[in-house]
């Protein structure tokens, strides 16, 4: 705490210091919208002198219009502005001047340009995908084929990103990615999140941003990276929304729908966004295990077959509402409530042989299994944004509050045959209560020093309480009998605290950022005692403090070549889930598991990047994880127990090459392959672990654009055989298709998809564990048609400021929501 205490003092001093710099030189910032109250992007602001109208410099607005220019001399001056389509403008000249250092021009409307022009349209679209400094941008209304599709779906054909058979994400190869909502942390396991995702509608979302190695900023958590998901957020002016209906069909229907409303006046700005979806489908399993003798003979003693076909039903709804109050120009107060509520109602029945070395049949069973199963999820964040000066200076501030509460209700039975005729059946029933509680306050301040200096720094606590029960009945002659031996109760606390400085420096052709981030981690568990011989009352505790510094180098070597060079250091904390000790059944022969001794896992990442003119950028990536965690196997008896572990070392190195290109006017080509290796060695349940394989995953996405506003896309992606710690991967790929259709004077848009148009999507692969052998494949209901309807409403209002994005927290990411289906 020592440490920390110093960090706190030393920033707190930092922070204050750097108020008391003086502004030398002036600034100038505006907002530019057209005369129906859109805001513009790309228009080109130009600074001119007022006494002879010479050039001084040239901006541009960013999406919501606005625009910025620093570090001014006095003097007289007056703005043009311009943008294509639309008849330039020029503002009232103004002074500069040391009582009027920061001017705030007048909001532009600038005017629609009428031309008589023969078979000409401009249109304006967003790329698919846009490559920044330090992150990708996929903007996602830019696919027609997103139409019908779901948050997870539109993850899984984002380059870079790959899912196992359990919908578990990864980047570049590598597990550990922080998903984050609106740059909140999901606070969810890897099942309960894919659930979540599978629930949110593609026509919620705005943009996904995908960070592989984050500045000092956001959380440490992430060995692979950051995905923030952001949900759409209406910034024009007056009242406007959306609406979306989507109906998709697979082998089971999914229909969904979402709403976006905003209301924006001169004090404040009020948005409420909706969506509800019913997700309807299938999952057919099918494992072969065969059961080995001890070494070094390793003969198959006995072999066992399992078919499980799977039907759930996946209601889901999801709401946020918020205001953002403007107390004056410069300060801004905001508060945003959201929840969710996700049910999953899973039928399954499984037909199991159990067979001798000959595959003559022993005994079969029968399982027949129902788990309903429900997450609801509510937040609060108040939120407190102050800008100094349009030079950039700001103080913001964030309190979030969020519950989870999860219930799941499971009944197994399990009929077993003999090949003498005799029949035996048990029944177990579970019912499994999980409360999560988040507390988070984080602040930060922006200090820009000069044109070619930045500081930053900020603070962060949080605290989070778990109670998590899990109580499972033996059901003998009609009545239920306590399992002792399988019911539990498990508390779980957690507190870290933060604090980090982060510089920025531009020098001609180099820029370069250093930052350092300091986190406290302090937790306990404690595991009830359930009247078991083996299940006694044990607790344990652990409190560290780790350092996590990033760098940041970038050259532009001339217009066409730009290096970059960047590296930081990682935590995975493990989920609260996976550091509970319950047994979670799926059926007789199978079983998860929790694991309290599981230790988080640091990695050190590097990456080094080469972009030519601007579309062709290859990237090298090397990352070392010590006390690597992923999913284990071990064997108990016949049954099978996954659980988190810690397997020890894991290297990572890959290349990555993605290009944008332009075949003709109406098409646009974006490819990406990655090419990755990755090498595990360890131990786990006493036997020694060394595997290695490549992997290869290569995204294709084409869009045209036509005449009379129609589209399309055929996009696809593959990914080649790979290994994940014990488990070998199978290769796998999906290819869509979509046409869309602009109506209504480009207010509406119909759109029509396919996905996975030739079924290649399903899961296959082994593993070998301890004395079995494992081989698996996993089919989905993934081939699907939507067709999705879309339209946008709202009057302009004039007058009103334009609110720009807020400093919300970065607090959500490691609770278990979904069966992972």
């Amino acid at each position: 705490m020592n440490a920390l205490k110093t960090m706190l003092l030393a920033t707190t001093m930092f922070v204050t210091s750097l108020r008391g710099l003086a502004q030398e030189k002036g600034s100038l910032s505006g907002v530019i919208g057209d005369d129906k109250g859109k805001a513009i992007q790309s228009a080109s602001i130009t600074l001119l002198r007022a006494k002879d109208s010479s050039r001084v410099r040239t901006v541009v607005s960013d999406k919501t219009g606005h625009f910025q220019m620093e570090n001014i001399g006095m003097g007289n001056y007056l703005v043009l502005v311009s943008s294509v389509g639309h008849v330039p403008a020029y503002s009232l000249p103004f002074e500069i001047s040391a009582a009027h250092s920061d001017v705030h021009l007048p909001d532009f409307a600038l005017s629609t340009e009428f031309r008589d022009l023969k078979e000409v349209a401009v249109v304006g679209k967003k790329s698919f995908i846009e490559q920044k400094a330090d992150r990708m941008v996929i903007n996602v209304d830019a696919s027609p084929s997103n139409a019908g599709s779901t948050a997870l779906d539109i993850l899984e054909k984002t380059p870079g990103v790959t899912l196992d058979k359990d919908d578990n994400i990864s980047l570049k190869g590598k597990q550990g990615v922080t998903v984050m909502i609106d740059n909140k942390p999901t606070y969810m396991s890897s099942a309960q999140l894919a659930s979540y995702l599978k629930g949110l509608p593609a026509s919620t979302l705005d943009q996904i941003e995908v960070m592989t190695n984050p500045s000092a900023k956001y959380d440490a958590a992430g060995n692979s990276g950051i995905i923030n998901i952001k949900t759409k957020k209406n910034k024009t002016k007056g009242f406007n929304g959306g609406l979306s209906l989507t109906h998709t069909q697979g082998v089971y229907p999914k229909p969904s729908g979402s709403i976006n409303l905003n209301y924006r006046n001169v004090q404040a700005n009020y948005f409420l966004n909706a969506g509800a979806a019913q997700w309807e489908g299938y999952q057919e399993l099918d494992i072969t295990r065969k059961y080995l003798d001890a070494a070094p003979a390793r003969t198959v003693n006995s072999i066992f077959i399992q078919k499980t076909l799977i039907h759930f039903r996946n209601p889901a709804m999801n709401l946020k509402f918020g205001m953002d109050y403007y107390l004056t120009n410069k300060t801004t107060l905001g508060f945003v409530v959201s929840g969710f509520h996700n049910e999953e109602k899973n039928k399954s029945s499984s037909d199991i042989l159990l067979m001798d070395p000959h595959n003559k049949v022993d005994s079969m069973v029968a399982s027949p299994s129902r788990i309903h199963t429900t997450w609801k999820n509510a937040s609060v964040n108040l939120n407190f944004r102050h800008q100094f000066d349009s030079a950039g200076r700001e103080l913001t501030a964030d309190a979030d509050y969020v519950r989870y509460a999860a219930g799941s209700d499971q009944h197994f039975d399990n009929i077993t045959t003999y090949n003498n005729g005799t029949h035996q059946q048990t029944t177990l029933t579970g019912n499994l209560p999980s409360v999560i509680h988040i507390y988070s306050f984080k602040t930060d301040y922006t200090r820009p020093i000069d044109k070619t200096l930045k500081l930053d720094a900020g603070l962060k606590t949080s605290y989070v309480n778990t109670d998590n029960i899990a109580g499972y009945f033996n059901v003998i002659n009609g009545q239920p009998e306590v399992d002792t031996g399988k019911t539990n109760h498990f508390l779980y606390r957690e507190n870290i605290n933060a604090a980090y400085l982060s510089m920025t420096k531009k020098v001609e052709k180099w820029s370069l950022q250093l930052g350092l981030r300091y986190e406290n981690t302090n937790y306990s568990g404690h595991q009830l005692g359930n009247g078991s011989a083996t299940g006694k009352d044990s607790s344990f505790s652990r409190s560290y403090g780790s350092l996590f510094p990033t760098a940041y180098i970038s050259f532009q070597a001339s217009e066409k070549h730009q290096f970059s060079l960047n590296y930081g250091r990682r935590i995975d904390r493990p989920a609260y889930q996976d550091l509970n000790p319950f047994l979670f059944f799926l059926d007789q022969y199978t079983y998860q598991a929790g694991n309290p001794y599981l230790q988080p896992q640091l990695t050190h990442n590097i990456e080094l990047a080469h972009t030519y003119n601007s579309f062709l950028t290859t990237t090298l990536n090397y990352s070392d994880t010590r006390n690597f965690f992923t999913e284990t196997f071990q064997q108990d008896g016949r049954a099978t127990i996954e659980q988190r572990g810690n397997i020890g070392h894991r290297q990572n190195a890959g290349v990555a090459i993605s290009a944008q290109l332009h075949p003709a006017n109406w098409w646009t080509s974006i490819l990406y392959s990655n090419l990755n290796y990755s090498k595990f060695t360890g131990i786990l349940y006493g036997e020694e672990l060394n595997v290695s394989a490549a992997n290869l995953l290569l995204n294709m996405n084409n869009q045209f654009t036509f005449k009379d506003g129609w589209g399309a896309e055929i996009s696809g992606w593959y990914r080649s055989k790979g290994v994940e710690g014990q488990m070998k991967l199978d290769p796998m790929g999906a290819a869509s298709a979509a046409v869309s259709k602009r109506l209504l004077q480009d207010k509406a848009s119909l759109k029509l998809s396919i996905r996975d148009i030739f079924y290649t999507q399903p899961t296959q692969g082994s593993i070998s564990f301890q004395q079995t052998e494992v081989s698996f494949r996993n089919l989905k209901d993934t081939r699907q048609v939507s067709v999705s309807f879309s339209y946008r409403f709202g009057t302009p209002l004039k007058g009103a400021p334009e609110r720009r994005n807020n400093g919300a927290g970065d607090e959500q990411s490691r609770v278990k929501v979904g069966s992972g289906n």
